[in-house]
Parts: structure tokens; sequence; C-alpha cells
């Protein structure tokens, strides 16, 4: 109730029709009249939950996996979930129409209802009648002995100070008025959170319109300036998939990819993996950052971000360590050469690891592999002598004769294979630029604290009359209310009662 609401008489009105009758409205305000009616806007809200629920039950078509969820619905699921757009609920026409609307209506609803509410602020109450403040949710009449009414003006102000109330004064027919108050910013409350509403549709909006996003697989020594988007248009209950290259304002490097197994000797697989791990080198108008994405650690640079999506999961090997038989005179030694690597050896020997096969065969005269597993793990070096003769040379967990062809030495050296690190053959990168999500989360954290403070604060009031009643006696009529938190007001109200009196009020012992 506002200062206005309280002290202004009912008015009543007559129409030229007669006394029942009520003037018809213009099309334009009863329109208004809608939009800005607060019950009006929390239907909306309730059915845009409705429609958000909607998108988290249904997969939409930008999440991975949507072909499969597709194709195991029913024909006639699949056509009447398309022609309805759930399938992308966030950019159909009458999700984007319904935020819109519902914008509209906290705007005007606060324009409304803001000005009645600003008067607690710059206009407030600082008197009452005894009568109306019998009225009031708590209430009470005290007779203090006391000098003056000054002096027990003063008392009603201490006791109002001590309980955390901010007491005004006010003389007024032979009487005087103490006001006191706390939290008068609480009535103000709901429209800060009108303003983070509308923050969070903002946010969503950008998004919904501006956003970017696709994937990059990334191989060590690899560079690209562009990502991949895959899109899945609805035709007539069918799935047509389209694809498409987005460039990036910057290029990207990767360096060096690693896995980190449950089971190091198991396969490369998601099931078998606790993290992995992707170095890339972000190259943009001259300068070079570096950056460091794994599962739970996603990477941001200008706008963009990057965060694991999954992996190619052909083994290769990140590293290897090899054991080297030099043929004339027996002697072994062990070599660790990372992916791409090379090594030098004592005599001028120089090795270089170029690829690994998982399951390791030949076709056409070429080395590759039957399939990703490791089935038949081997290393391919490049091998130059002291004399400069570069030859190729295989390395394999098991001994091979040096009959075969892949077996026999190089520079004078026999190889195999001792250990090596498991390393899927890329890691897929997914990128995105949200525009909105800054925005959203601003006016998220905006929402989670505006409604904290108004729903666990209070705008409390309390008035207190105060004239003389005879040689040294003066009467005290006291009354309180708060928009809410009835049960904290009474506590408050008890406590400066106490303070008035002398007393000790029960919710002190």
């Amino acid at each position: 109730m506002s200062a206005i609401e309280e002290t202004k008489p009912e008015i009543g009105v007559k129409s030229a029709a007669g006394a029942g009758a009520r003037p018809s409205e213009p099309v334009v305000t009863r329109v208004l009249n809608l939009l800005s009616s607060v019950r009006f806007g929390v239907s909306l809200l309730m059915i845009l939950v409705l429609f958000s629920m909607v998108g988290m039950l249904i997969m939409q078509k930008n999440v991975e996996g949507f072909d499969k969820y597709f194709a195991d619905l029913s024909p006639a699921t699949r056509l009447l979930f398309g022609s309805l757009g759930l399938f992308d609920i966030y950019h159909v026409w009458y999700f984007n129409l319904l935020i819109l609307v519902l914008s509209l209506n906290i705007v005007l609803a606060s324009i409304d209802r803001f000005p009645k509410a600003w008067t607690f602020v710059s206009k407030p109450k600082l008197d009452a009648s005894a009568k109306w403040l019998a009225g009031q949710e708590q209430h009470a009449e005290l007779e203090l002995p006391a000098d003056s009414r000054a002096a027990a003006t003063e008392r009603v102000v201490a006791a109002c100070k001590a309980v955390g109330l901010k007491p005004r004064v006010t003389e007024k027919g032979g009487k005087t008025f103490v006001f006191a108050e706390r939290g008068a910013w609480n009535r103000l409350g709901a429209y800060a959170v009108h303003v983070a509403l509308l923050t969070i549709f903002t946010g969503g909006f950008l998004t919904a319109q501006f956003d970017q996003s696709g994937q990059m697989p990334v191989r060590p020594g690899a560079s690209s300036n562009e990502m991949s988007s895959t899109d899945f248009k609805l035709s007539d209950g069918s799935l047509r998939l389209s694809k498409a290259t987005i460039p990036l304002p910057f290029e990207v490097t990767c360096t060096d990819i690693q896995q980190k197994l449950i089971k190091q000797d198991g396969p490369i697989t998601a099931d078998n993996t606790i993290d992995w791990f992707t170095k890339i080198k972000i190259k943009d108008g001259g300068k070079e950052h570096e950056a460091f994405v794994h599962l739970n650690n996603p990477y941001d640079y200008r706008g963009y971000r990057f965060f694991q999506a999954s992996f190619i999961n052909v083994g290769r090997a990140r590293q290897v360590t090899l054991r080297l038989r030099r043929e004339a005179d027996g002697y072994e030694t062990d070599v660790t050469i990372p992916r791409d690597g090379s090594v030098n050896l004592s005599d001028g020997t120089h090795i270089e690891f170029v690829n690994f096969q998982p399951d390791f065969t030949m076709a056409g005269g070429q080395a590759t592999t039957a399939s990703g597993e490791y089935n038949n793990p081997a290393a391919i070096l490049n091998v130059a002598g002291a004399d400069g003769a570069e030859s190729r040379a295989y390395a394999f967990t098991q001994e091979v004769p040096a009959s075969a062809p892949v077996g026999r030495p190089v520079a004078g050296y026999k190889f195999k294979l001792v250990s090596f690190e498991k390393v899927p053959d890329a890691h897929v990168l997914a990128i995105q630029k949200d525009p909105g999500a800054t925005v959203f989360y601003v006016g998220s954290g905006m929402l989670m604290l505006t409604l904290v403070a108004v729903f666990f604060f209070a705008h409390q009031r309390v008035w207190a009359v105060v004239e003389e009643r005879g040689e040294e006696r003066v009467a005290v009529a006291l009354g309180g209310n708060a928009n809410r938190n009835a049960v904290a007001l009474e506590d408050r109200f008890k406590r400066l009662v106490a303070a008035i009196t002398g007393e000790r009020s029960e919710v002190q012992k």
C-alpha cells in the first residue's frame, strides 16, 4: 500500500447510462492494459518455462547425436515435432515472439507501476492517526512518565535507532509524529528483477541470432583457420544433412595432444578415458597465443570458446621407446622419440619418428593399418647413417626375422618397439562464439541477487504518535506494517516496545 493509497478516499463514478454500467474503453487501451497486466506476464513466463523444458526433453538438432535420435523416432513423431519446430525450439518464430511479448509486458508493467512504488521512497507517509495505527499489523498503546512530550519523543527516537530503524520527527496539530523505517529500497526490488529478466532475454536473443559454432579436428603440426558445422534440415518428416565451413579470424596450430587412460593397456575409447589434453597455438595478427584445452577446462579467445568435443579413436603414439641393437658388436641402447621428433646417436646415426600404425599391414607397397586397435603396433622410422644415406625402418613389439623386408637391419641397427604412449589420431575441438553468453550470465547473476533481496528482506515501517496526557504523563500510540515477512516485523516491533518502556521483551529473554 503506497502513501497515496493510504490516504485517498474511495471515489465512485457513475456513467450516464446508469449506476451499474461501465464506459467502454478503446481497443488500444484494452490491449495496453492486457500487455501491462501482471497476471498476463506470469502466464507468459510459465509458457516460456514450459517451452524451455521441451527444449531439454526433446533433443535439439544442433546437439551431437541428433541423427541417431531422429532415426529412432516414429515417422508420425518426426512429422509432428518437425512441423511444430520442436527440434529447434529456441529458434522457432513463436518462441522469439513469446520472448518479445513478455519483454514488452515487463517494460509496460514497470512503467505503469513504478510511480506508485517510488512514492514509498520519495514521499513516505510521515504522520498517522491513532485510530489508523490501531488497525495495522502491529500496534500498541503506551503511557510513559515523562517531563514533556519532547522527552518522550527522544525516548522513542532512541528506541527506533536501537532496533535498526531510521526515524524522522514531524510536528502537526499539537502532536509529535515519529516515522521510522528500514528497507525502503525493497519496494523497488521488483523492478531490479525486471531488469535482470530483460538482460537474460537480451543475451538469449543475441545467442539465437548471432552465435557461431562448429568443430575442428586437430593433429600435432596441422594448422587451420576454419571450422565446420553440421546442420540438419527437416522436410516432410525426413532428415537432410548439410555441412558448412565457417572461417575464423585467426589460425589454430596444434602442437600436442595427449590422452589420460584408465587402463594403460586398454583401447583408446571414451569409456577408458579420464581426460584428454590439447595444446594449440593461435596466430592472430602477427602475434601468437599458446592455449591448453582439456575436458573441463575450455579456453576463451576473442569471444570464441574452445573445448573438447570428441576424438578420432584410431590408435597412435605420442612417443615411442625403441631398443636399438648394433649388428656389428651386439651393443644395445634404448631411445625415446616424441611424435614427429628425432634423435641422434653417438656414432652420427640420425633416427626420425615418422608415423605409427596400430595394426600394421602393407597395402600396395605402402604401410597402413588394418584397424584402429593396437593389434600389431609398429613405429615407422627414417634412419640416416653416418654417411647420410636415408632408409625406411620399422620397429615392432615382437622380433621380426631379418629375412623379412620390414625386419632387415638399417644403418647397421635392428629396431624393436619397447613401449609407446597411446594417443588418438586426432582430437576434435568444439568452437563456439556466443555473443550473448556474457550478457546472459550477468542477467542470471542479477536475477539471483535481486530475488534474494526481494524475498529475504522487507520494507518495515513504524509510526508513533506522541501527545501529552496531563502532568508528567505522555501517551504514545504505535503501529507498523511491512510489505512481507510479518514475523520479522513482529520481532522488531516487540523489541521496539521493550526499548521504549525499558522492559525486557520475550524475544530478548
